[in-house]
């Protein structure tokens, strides 16, 4: 492999195999092999996952594959029980958590665990968050709603003000999309719906002043591109202006918050990377692949390498230079992994 700093993948998720089954129609893992296991929930089948979902020897070699030198491994969104009550949901939260550090426990160091919190109730999701802090995990995910509580909601602004003091990272994950029979056809949940729920997120934070009541020093990234605002971005500002007696409910207009957030790179064509990096700027894009579920990229930063409008600055920036100031990580001499030539697929 080249000499060079690694690929930092800032998304990716963990399922673990000794998951227990909490009754009452509860996600669970009903294991079918060594290799193979089926998310349940209740009595349905929920998704099919292999070994490279708990086995960090398997999610070790596909990081060598691929020039991955740091995965951020975070929760599977179906586990994060925001429909229970307080106390239960924290429970859940704790015994993934400890769960998700054992499995990075065996990761030689290249693995970085990310908590889940019960975001349904802000007091237990900041304890449960300096809980997991001093246990060693590196940051947060949650989910872009609890309910029809959006990320201006007041509670949540209660957790991200605390997440902030911390110093803590914050990685946003759609989850829960509606379904209704027109999204449930082709997945369509996942392929429209996760982009319009995480484009409505932003907006949230944007016009319901969450931005305007965290500290600039909050550090929060949003999945799968930031869905469709980069896009819409215009079409936002334009409302913010002309519709002021509706929409200019933030302090400035959109547009001023754009360097307030991240999103990550899993957008797999050129033309959108570069939507991001014109609207965004390079500086606010990091790695991601949603490994290991099939719609994730691989190999990871396939994207970034087939973008030849990049310079070599941005390039570096995206592939591990942002994630490390993103993740209040040293600089790392150590890191050597290929990143310098563009990966093939395996």
């Amino acid at each position: 492999m080249a000499e060079g700093h690694g690929i930092v993948d800032l998304h990716t998720h963990v399922v673990p195999r000794s998951w227990p089954d909490l009754g009452e129609g509860r996600p669970w893992l009903r294991i079918d092999s060594e290799r193979e296991a089926m998310i349940m929930i209740g009595s349905s089948e929920f998704r099919r996952v292999q070994s490279n979902c708990w086995d960090p020897q398997v999610r070790l070699a596909d990081m060598d594959l691929d020039g991955v030198s740091l995965q951020v491994v975070s929760p599977t969104p179906v586990f994060f029980g925001y429909d229970l009550p307080g106390a239960e949901a924290a429970k859940v939260a704790r015994i993934f958590n400890d769960l998700t550090l054992e499995i990075c426990a065996s990761g030689q160091g290249r693995m970085l665990p990310f908590a889940q919190v019960p975001l349904q109730d802000p007091d237990a999701a900041c304890r449960e968050l300096d809980r997991c802090v001093a246990a060693g995990h590196r940051g947060v995910e949650i989910g872009n709603h609890v309910g029809d509580r959006d990320l201006d909601d007041a509670g949540v602004v209660t957790f991200l003000q605390h997440a902030a003091k911390l110093g803590v990272p914050v990685f946003v994950h759609p989850w829960d999309m509606p379904s209704s029979p027109r999204l449930d056809r082709w997945m369509g949940r996942w392929l429209a719906g996760m982009p319009s729920e995480t484009h409505l997120s932003i907006m949230a934070m944007i016009l319901g002043g969450t931005f305007d009541k965290v500290p600039e020093t909050l550090r929060i990234c949003f999945a799968h591109g930031g869905g469709s605002f980069a896009f819409w971005l215009g079409r936002l500002e334009n409302a913010w202006h002309r519709r002021s007696d509706i929409i200019a409910t933030s302090e400035k207009p959109p547009s001023a918050y754009l360097g307030r957030f991240s999103v990550d790179s899993v957008v797999f064509e050129p033309a959108a990377l570069r939507t991001l990096v014109d609207v965004l700027g390079a500086s606010q894009v990091m790695v991601g692949s949603d490994y290991p579920y099939p719609l994730g990229e691989r190999p990871v930063a396939g994207v970034v390498h087939r973008s030849g409008f990049l310079s070599a600055t941005q390039r570096e920036a995206i592939l591990w230079r942002n994630a490390r100031e993103f993740l209040g990580l040293p600089d790392w001499p150590s890191l050597q992994a290929a990143v310098t030539e563009p990966h093939t697929a395996r």
